[in-house]
């Protein structure tokens, strides 16, 4: 079993991806031009604010501190998002793609995190927002090919 200052440590990285998350789908939903995404990025920021919510209410039940903020390296990508995003003139399919990419790296955190031999638990909460996590990707994977097809078609 992993002992209690890494299991702390994973679910605070978590948190501070999940925050980089919620940051992103906020500044993502300001880039776009077309409703539909900006109503699907609002409603992701939301429900990431709520796996935030869980995950610090996690990581009190386990005696710790939670981490309240986003992470460095998300503020800067955020920050070179912006940049890349100006230069595109704010493309919805560039904003999709990019906001893909980042859901990839928290599947991937939630993964590695759901690797180790985590308390009973904390696997149940990190495996039900797994599966969350994996559902919304598909949906911007759909809204991926709509988005490129609408493109192709102009």
């Amino acid at each position: 079993m992993i002992d209690n200052n890494k299991l702390l440590d994973t679910i605070n990285d978590l948190i501070e991806d999940s925050k980089d998350d919620e940051e992103g789908f906020i500044d993502s939903a300001e880039k776009v031009t077309d409703q539909r995404l900006k109503d699907f990025f609002l409603l992701r920021s939301k429900q990431v604010a709520e796996r935030v919510r869980d995950l610090q209410g996690l990581v009190e039940s386990f005696d710790g501190i939670p981490a309240t903020t986003t992470s460095l390296s998300g503020t800067l990508h955020r920050k070179w998002i912006d940049l890349k995003s100006a230069l595109s003139l704010n493309d919805n399919l560039a904003v999709i793609n990019q906001t893909e990419l980042d859901e990839q790296l928290t599947l991937s955190a939630y993964d590695e995190a759901l690797s180790l031999e985590i308390p009973p638990d904390a696997e149940i909460l990190l495996s039900r927002q797994f599966e969350i996590l994996k559902q919304n990707h598909q949906r911007l994977v759909e809204l991926r090919a709509i988005f490129a097809q609408e493109a192709a078609a102009h």
